[in-house]
């Protein structure tokens, strides 16, 4: 173990529990949402967009109120899939390096049978793979996957309407007429039908709600449109988001016709901040998607936990949740004690908190973010930060509690006196991040 992993035992605690001998462990579903900040939900305060199966999730489950992504999809699908900060094993965008070992991986150790639905996007096109160096990433078997329908494995197409999707099993097939979307969701059915008696992971990284914004089903404009129309209009992007919260209503009531739901895990999640094509209102104010850049706007997503007689219902935690954390979540869940907990992971299991007091916290005072995308104009960037302050590498600071948009820096000399030793901890958390 590094000393800085060391490090973050004692600051966390990190210590994965046992599984009783003679609990079932549970299945798992993580559902992630693509470009969908928190301002975009109603449960955070968004007037516009509907989701009231999410709402009901948010009042049967666990609301979580400062959870943070990276910027962008790729370092966020990367940190999320493996627990680790994006210095360590990041290699370019749109690519998963193939010698990692992914939550797939340890939940197949786990004893689980494992299933991805959804975008992969981690393999690399000819373009990604040279500004990587020639490197090309990770298919989807290969990554811990028993079963897998998905867009752009190893080719692109649409991923909506007449979508171009791989299957295990029968390959890469064109889908006339249907929707991207509505397939995942009727294989992920298929695969909670078929292992029923469990235990499983099934992982559906959803394609809404990025653009291009088009018609959904329930558009009267869906069953003219094509997609060589080439719509890219935010005026959908409010059904796009209804659609989605359709799908995880359908999710949630399968495991319930299944008899599971108790015996199920849902975690709802996005992957980072919503496009800048998007304006919310929020609260009586209006607030752009900041998707790509480092504000709050660009990390902080939505994040929903729904256990039925576990998680007590209508429960809120207030405290920092980093996407590093939720292999080691995954990991206690499935019940796999601190012996088999692979080294060098970044995060703190979350399982006290979702089963607990969500008072009593994880430990985690600061979340660090290592961002080189290495894709678009996107700027490389490092900082910390935790609820109210964030400092980044070249020396500038923020007060999210007077400017979360970041327009105006800070310097120490700014910062008042009582709050100076918090920034100093973060100043010295990012230092130490080498």
């Amino acid at each position: 173990m590094t000393n800085y992993s060391l490090l973050l035992a004692c600051i966390f605690g990190l210590c994965v529990g046992c599984q009783p001998e003679n609990q079932t462990p549970p299945n798992i579903i993580l559902i992630m949402a693509d470009d969908l900040g928190y301002e975009a939900l109603p449960m955070y305060g968004n007037e516009t967009n509907e989701a009231p199966n999410l709402q009901k999730l948010t009042e049967q489950g666990m609301l979580f109120e400062n959870c943070h992504s990276m910027p962008l999809c790729t370092p966020s699908r990367v940190q999320l899939m493996t627990g680790k900060y994006n210095f360590r094993n990041y290699v370019g965008f749109g690519i998963l390096d193939p010698e990692e070992t992914t939550f797939g991986h340890l939940m197949q150790e786990a004893g689980y049978t494992t299933c991805i639905v959804g975008k992969w996007q981690l393999y690399g096109n000819q373009r990604q793979q040279t500004l990587a160096g020639g490197r090309k990433g990770a298919l989807p078997g290969e990554s811990g996957f028993d079963y897998f329908r998905l867009w752009q494995v190893q080719d692109q197409g649409s991923r909506y309407k007449n979508p171009l999707l791989e299957t295990s099993g029968s390959g890469l097939e064109m889908h006339e007429g249907k929707y991207g979307p509505d397939l995942f969701v009727d294989y992920l059915e298929q695969f909670m039908e078929d292992h029923v008696s469990g235990p499983f992971f099934a992982y559906y990284p959803m394609v809404l709600t990025h653009d291009p914004f088009e018609p959904t089903p329930e558009d009267n404009e869906f069953s003219n449109y094509h997609p060589d129309q080439k719509t890219n209009d935010p005026k959908h992007f409010p059904a796009m988001v209804r659609y989605m919260d359709h799908l995880i209503g359908k999710i949630v009531r399968k495991t319930e016709n299944l008899g599971i739901a108790n015996n199920t895990l849902i975690f709802f999640i996005g992957d980072n901040g919503t496009d800048r094509k998007v304006i919310s209102s929020v609260n009586g104010k209006e607030i752009r998607g900041n998707k790509g850049y480092t504000t709050n706007y660009s990390t902080r997503v939505p994040m929903i936990a729904y256990w039925p007689g576990r998680i007590q219902p209508g429960s809120v935690y207030r405290g920092l949740v980093d996407f590093t954390d939720f292999v080691p979540t995954l990991l206690e869940v499935a019940g796999k004690n601190r012996d088999h907990v692979p080294q060098g992971l970044d995060g703190v299991s979350l399982l006290p908190v979702l089963t607990g007091n969500p008072e009593s916290g994880t430990g985690r005072t600061w979340i660090f973010c290592h961002y080189d995308p290495r894709w678009g104009n996107f700027e490389k960037r490092r900082f910390v930060h935790d609820i109210r302050w964030k400092v980044y590498d070249n020396g500038e600071i923020y007060d999210w509690e007077k400017d979360l948009e970041e327009l105006h820096p800070l310097t120490l000399d700014d910062v008042v006196s009582d709050q100076r030793p918090t920034v100093k901890t973060l100043q010295a958390v990012l230092d130490q991040m080498q």
